[in-house]
């Protein structure tokens, strides 16, 4: 097949090269005359006959072009042949061997293999088996293999966090709250983390009913620290997001563990990523088993979009004594699943995104002795850009009983008597009125250079809180109100590659008493792949 290539190329070289001699050989032998007798016109004989030659050449040139066009089509077949030809090779058997390159022993071999029963051996030089086992490492290094016959595509973070926190907080790599300052004992501390990394899968599956099939599991190593050496460096596995999608040209349908979907903004921060930003502040965010529908107006680039779903918010403790078993929490005992709608204006660009939305949540629960009570929210969330560069996010909500989202700073202590708490104290703050929110002013200045500066709170109603707390003889450890800021600026030389610098500072208010503060100063370097 090379060698028959290689004829069709030498001979439209060939008839190009002897039509031009011809031409040029034509014009040599007529050579200049002497001159004539003049035209009527005023031209000589010569003349005339220069011009004739030049047409003749000018027809040969155009013939030549022609059938260097023809070759050039008969070249393409040939590739496309040639190509058909690896790909049956790819799934043959192959014998490697320098005998491809020996003109005698290949039409032997043809003699040979055309009388045996067994179908041939693909016969293929060195260089070209070199060839396809590069071109097979490259797909090796591009996909990854999938027990189906569908893609997979993966995904993560791999994330380095180096801090300094000065005063006392819930956690040293992450803080929430602030907590108050012990005499004798050292308050915040220097470290280092990699436990907010990520490992993501995503795939993508057939079409059903119409609709395109795709899924996302996402994992972190956030879920607590193990013992041993390398407690305190290393984090437990924990699941983050598996959802499931079923997306048609106007409705979607998703259903898996998820963000809130009516929570969809999040503040951009390198220093809390294995929770978002401000998740003790104003955030509604924790990952919540959701089956939601999502219906677009207009086709899917209608800038209008209306959400609805069934939720099932955790708990903020854990209702039994034992770890390892789950009781039902109050929104899973009034056998009443919380219900959000949402509706927003979206207008997608990479320059200057829009998005509005309005929400509003409702979520019955029942608590011990047959106690019913209605939790609530209304919430608002915005992103629009302000100016060239820049943009503006951010979240309000307001209501009860919502305090499974997060947006609220909590107890960082277990409470002393569980049973007590379970039975009363919990159900007294779920009748405190909440209030909360965050927002943020990014500055990119282009792909590589980023600017961020935020803040957030989130508090219950203090008189209420004090009340709830007193009346059942708890500790009153409980925070009030919770506020966060942070300014950090974000280096991306290479789209997979990233350096944050960032500082937070950290409020926490009891019912009573002056606040408790803390900061943070720290630095990132993340991995994109």
């Amino acid at each position: 097949m090379m060698s028959l290539l290689r004829n069709s190329c030498v001979m439209g070289l060939c008839l190009m090269i002897v039509t031009l001699a011809s031409s040029l050989s034509t014009f040599g032998q007529s050579g200049p005359e002497p001159a004539s007798a003049s035209s009527p016109n005023g031209q000589d004989v010569s003349g005339q006959e220069l011009n004739g030659k030049i047409e003749l050449l000018t027809r040969s040139l155009e013939q030549t072009q022609t059938e260097l066009a023809r070759s050039r089509s008969e070249i393409e077949q040939l590739r496309a042949m040639l190509g058909e030809v690896l790909k049956r090779m790819d799934s043959a058997p192959v014998v490697v061997g320098g005998q491809g390159n020996n003109p005698s022993v290949g039409a032997a071999g043809a003699v040979a293999s055309a009388s045996d029963a067994v179908a041939p051996a693909a016969q293929i030089s060195q260089d070209d088996w070199d060839l396809l086992n590069a071109r097979v490492e490259e797909q090796r290094q591009t996909k990854v293999e999938s027990g189906s016959k569908f893609r997979l595509r993966l995904s993560g973070l791999a994330l380095f966090n180096l801090f300094d926190t000065a005063g006392n907080v819930d956690n040293v790599d992450v803080p929430s709250i602030a907590l108050p300052k012990f005499a004798g004992f050292p308050s915040g501390g220097v470290g280092a983390s990699v436990r907010q990394s990520i490992v993501g899968l995503t795939g993508i599956g057939p079409q059903l009913f119409g609709a395109r099939t795709s899924a996302d599991l996402q994992m972190g190593f956030y879920g607590g620290l193990p013992s041993g050496y390398n407690a305190t460096t290393s984090g437990i596995a924990n699941l983050r997001i598996a959802r499931v999608r079923f997306d048609w040209e106007k409705t979607s349908v998703i259903a898996g563990l998820d963000t809130p979907f009516f929570s969809p903004n999040t503040p951009t921060t390198y220093m809390s990523v294995a929770v978002q930003g401000f998740a003790s502040a104003g955030n509604l965010w924790t990952w919540t088993p959701t089956v939601r529908v999502e219906q677009r107006f207009g086709g899917l680039g209608s800038p209008f979009k209306l959400e609805a779903g069934l939720l099932d918010p955790s708990a903020n403790i854990n209702y039994t004594t034992n770890n390892n078993l789950r009781a039902a929490s109050p929104t899973e005992s009034s056998r009443i699943p919380t219900v959000a709608t949402r509706f927003s204006y979206n207008r997608k660009s990479e320059e200057r995104p829009v998005s509005f939305g309005v929400s509003g949540v409702y979520s019955p629960q029942e608590f011990f002795g047959i106690y019913h009570q209605t939790g609530w929210a209304a919430v608002a969330d915005w992103k629009f850009a302000l100016l060239p560069r820049t943009e503006l996010s951010g979240q309000f909500f307001t209501g009860r009983g919502i305090d499974g989202f997060g947006g609220l700073p909590e107890n960082p202590y277990p409470p002393q008597n569980q049973l007590l708490y379970t039975r009363f104290t919990a159900r007294l703050l779920a009748d405190v009125g909440v209030i909360g929110g965050w927002s943020q002013l990014k500055y990119k200045w282009n792909a590589q250079h980023e600017f961020n500066v935020a803040a957030g709170t989130g508090g219950r109603n203090s008189g209420a809180l004090r009340q709830a707390l007193i009346a059942n003889f708890q500790p009153q450890l409980v925070p009030a109100r919770n506020q966060m800021l942070f300014a950090n600026y974000i280096f991306r030389p290479r789209s997979d590659l990233l350096f944050s610098a960032e500082y937070r500072r950290l409020r926490t208010y009891e019912i009573t008493g002056s606040p408790d503060s803390a900061g943070q100063f720290g630095l990132a370097i993340g991995f994109l792949f």
